[in-house]
């Protein structure tokens, strides 16, 4: 989740991770976004293929990038009948949701916080769970709905619900940048992209294909990588003297510290690769007292420096 400022970047950032990431095998016209031969990431009927050992044409797709509208309908969120095909075949037909299209990909929701809650409900349900079910006019659909819950909004607009808030792995948090000299930077790469986008982007190409290396070598090594159980002994005594509700701080941070030193091209997690994730996995999930003075972020820090040291 990042949460900031307005106008500072947030929704573009975002968009634009679609392509860093490597593409993704798929079965081919596969509303699901089924994997060919992962059973626990195909839908009912492409796993029932997949036993009787039918051939499963497979494509190469660019990883899902769904933005969810805070407008939207329960119905395009889960998905519903096809009404079109009802009155013209007489036939009754699933009509995919977002959350079929965002299937092994991202889930994008702007001003989350300003989601409905009947959406916010939904949400989490198909994200604790994995599954989407959609029960609708004698049709009974169960399909995999696992997907990265991306949000971002602006805190001054309003609070997210702790129940949700709580499913985002990690929080950042955006400022408007003061530096003179960097804003004119931004300002004049604005300009540029405006003026001609194609040249812009193929002047960037490189520098992008070489950070798409990066995260594919990444992927690879990061099944590898060992975090010591001192390590994670400290990262659990930050958490419990954060008075962090739950085991997902934990799991989370682990998690994020791993990722960042296959990122690094390390083989083990190092006390700087918890320093720089830590903060962004638990400072959401603090207790908030309106009492205290002192940020949440700078809270954590100061917990990792007493502990670490």
């Amino acid at each position: 989740m990042i949460m900031g400022d307005r106008g500072t970047g947030k929704s573009t950032t975002i968009r634009a991770i679609a392509d860093l990431l490597p593409e993704i095998p798929v079965v081919a016209e596969d509303p699901f976004n089924s994997h060919p031969s992962n059973i626990e990431l195909m839908s009912e009927e492409i796993k029932q293929s997949f036993q009787r050992k039918l051939d499963l044409p497979t494509a190469y797709v660019k990883v899902p990038m769904v933005d969810l509208p805070l407008g939207a309908t329960e119905d395009r969120l889960c998905g519903t009948i096809d009404i079109e095909k009802a009155l013209k075949d007489g036939v009754k037909t699933f009509e995919p949701g977002l959350l079929a299209k965002a299937n092994r990909g991202i889930l994008y929701v702007d001003e989350v916080n300003l989601l409905d809650d009947h959406l916010v409900d939904l949400l989490l349900d198909a994200a604790a769970s994995g599954w989407n079910t959609v029960e609708r006019e004698g049709i009974s659909i169960r399909h995999p709905a696992r997907f990265v819950l991306v949000g971002s909004g602006n805190p001054e607009e309003g609070e997210l619900r702790p129940q949700l808030l709580d499913r985002f792995g990690m929080h950042a948090e955006i400022r408007t940048v003061k530096d003179p000299t960097l804003r004119v930077q931004i300002v004049e790469q604005r300009s540029q992209f405006d003026q001609n986008p194609q040249a812009y982007i193929n002047e960037s190409l490189s520098e992008q294909d070489e950070l798409k290396q990066r995260i594919l070598q990444a992927q690879q090594i990061l099944p590898n990588i060992q975090i010591d159980y001192d390590l994670k002994i400290k990262i659990s005594e930050i958490c419990a003297e954060l008075d962090v509700d739950g085991l997902r701080g934990d799991i989370v941070t682990n998690r994020a510290a791993k990722a960042y030193a296959a990122y690094h091209n390390r083989t083990s997690v190092t006390k700087p690769d918890i320093e720089k994730t830590i903060t962004l996995c638990l400072r959401h999930r603090l207790r908030k007292d309106p009492l205290e003075s002192i940020d949440s972020g700078e809270k954590v820090s100061k917990v990792f420096q007493a502990i670490f040291n």
